[in-house]
């Protein structure tokens, strides 16, 4: 119950990794408002988990301040948010990129959790207390580990502005982190590929095979090792922590494997045999 007293909102908990934040924030006791743009998949997740499904874009301002006054009206304070919500964004060369879903991807990654933070601030502020987490991407670390430039400037972006945040926010005690996934087993990935809703929550098993071999930890990231991190994040055990971006990769971007480094250097010496 390392979150027990505490109420917290969740952009994005209608699947993947937010869902399963919910679900483990509920698990450690918290009381748990979630928003989403799927009614019917909120309404699923509200009645396994008990918390509070709140239909929502993040992209749309009046939205993310609907999201924060109605948790606010039924408790009268709010001690964790998570930005979560996101999406794929279209991938290609830059020569074809269509700059909608640059501007799309900015709205959801970056303007989205502008919008939570800037409407929960100032009660976070009276209250001095209270934990923003916002889900990044190792692809706002490293070029090359999205096949959409538009989804790794906005996790860029994101990563940075929480740093910006904790700046301002963390003179009055409110802490604001990031955590950047590496390849997590969700649906994220069939929507990637224009598979729909159904066809893409289908495709995780195959996804989390794939995984597997990427980086030195030999199996793909769950959406577990995420929600782990983020309810240390929201819990009173990380009130020093803050401006801090959490990689949870299983060391994908920090360098080759020694395999790999190993197979380089015998075909090196096999060029002067």
């Amino acid at each position: 119950m390392r979150l027990s007293h505490k109420i917290a909102v969740v952009t994005g908990g209608t699947s993947g990794i937010g869902r399963r934040m919910v679900e483990r924030f509920a698990e450690e006791g918290a009381t748990v408002f979630f928003s989403g743009r799927r009614a019917a998949l909120g309404a699923e997740v509200a009645k396994a988990t008990g918390a509070v499904f709140i239909e929502a874009d993040v992209a749309i301002e009046a939205d993310a301040a609907r999201t924060i006054a109605t948790a606010l009206k039924k408790n009268g304070r709010i001690d964790v948010l998570v930005n979560n919500a996101g999406g794929a964004s279209a991938g290609g060369r830059l020569e074809g990129l269509p700059l909608e879903s640059f501007d799309t991807a900015i709205a959801v990654h970056v303007r989205g959790a502008l919008a939570h933070i800037k409407h929960v601030s100032a009660k976070m502020r009276e209250q001095r207390a209270g934990s923003i987490v916002n889900i990044g991407s190792v692809a706002g670390h490293r070029a090359g580990y999205s096949s959409s430039i538009s989804y790794g400037v906005a996790k860029a972006a994101l990563i940075h502005l929480s740093r910006c945040a904790a700046m301002e926010l963390g003179e009055d005690n409110v802490r604001v982190n990031s955590i950047s996934p590496g390849g997590i087993a969700t649906g994220i990935f069939g929507k990637a590929m224009g598979l729909d809703a159904a066809a893409a929550e289908a495709s995780k098993e195959k996804v989390r095979i794939a995984l597997a071999g990427m980086q030195t930890i030999p199996r793909a990231g769950m959406p577990d090792d995420i929600a782990n991190a983020a309810v240390y994040l929201a819990s009173d055990e990380s009130t020093f922590v803050n401006g801090e971006d959490i990689v949870i990769d299983g060391g994908l971007i920090w360098g080759r494997r020694f395999s790999e480094a190993a197979a380089g250097g015998k075909a090196m010496r096999a060029l002067f045999d």
